[in-house]
């Protein structure tokens, strides 16, 4: 999870990805900060993050987006 926080502390210095919870739900991130995350990810995981995986709720925490991007590597 730390190389996670390293990715998107890259794309939002600004944002305590630690404790933050509501990235997506208090506006913190927008589209195309969500964009820039999931082209990261999809090469730092070698994941394809598709459209129906682009519910808010899978992008609101550090936790949420850990857990999204190890059920697509299991997958």
């Amino acid at each position: 999870m730390e190389r996670l926080i390293e990715i998107l502390q890259s794309i939002r210095p600004d944002v305590d990805f630690r404790t933050e919870e509501d990235l997506i739900d208090a506006g913190i991130l927008d589209s195309l900060d969500v964009a820039s995350i999931i082209s990261e990810l999809n090469d730092e995981y070698d994941i394809a993050i598709r459209v129906t995986e682009l519910d808010p709720d899978n992008f609101n925490s550090v936790k949420a987006i850990y857990d999204l991007c190890m059920r697509l590597k299991k997958g």
